[in-house]
């Protein structure tokens, strides 16, 4: 479809507020009079039903949800282990490297891509191909279990 093509009314203009009465949206420029929304820079968040106890805390809460008791483990794959410089790979040279975040505290090795050196890997998780990949190039990997 081209730009000349497209069917009348598909595209509305920005509605302009503050030109004056006779369009409607003149003087307060639909935000009502005085007040937090009428001030520059309010924004209600999400759920907030002006101070009444909000929906989504008088429904009980049901099931069980693992997102607050899994520990995050930070994913590297091969094809980016040449950019660590050495042999030796571990969490504090994917650190960096800046392969991974700061704080991470594990990192799972896949195996992704191809490895053209020997590498001598110590990471806390591995994938299976990725172990055959790394010993494949002469390589060593050790794996911590907690």
């Amino acid at each position: 479809m081209k730009e000349n093509e497209i069917p009348a009314g598909a595209n509305r203009g920005k509605k302009r507020l503050g030109r004056g009465e006779g369009n409607g949206h003149g003087k307060t420029c639909c935000r009502g009079h005085k007040g937090a929304g009428a001030r520059s820079g309010y924004s209600l968040r999400p759920g907030f039903e002006g101070g009444q106890m909000p929906l989504f805390r008088k429904l009980p809460r049901r099931g069980f949800n693992r997102t607050r008791f899994q520990t995050s483990c930070a994913i590297v794959n091969l094809s980016d282990l040449p950019r660590v410089s050495g042999e030796k790979v571990d969490l504090e040279s994917l650190k960096e490297a800046g392969l991974i975040r700061p704080n991470s505290k594990m990192v799972k090795l896949l195996g992704t891509g191809e490895v053209d050196k020997a590498y001598q890997v110590d990471v806390t998780a591995a994938s299976k191909s990725a172990k055959e990949k790394i010993e494949a190039a002469g390589g060593s990997l050790a794996v911590a279990s907690d």
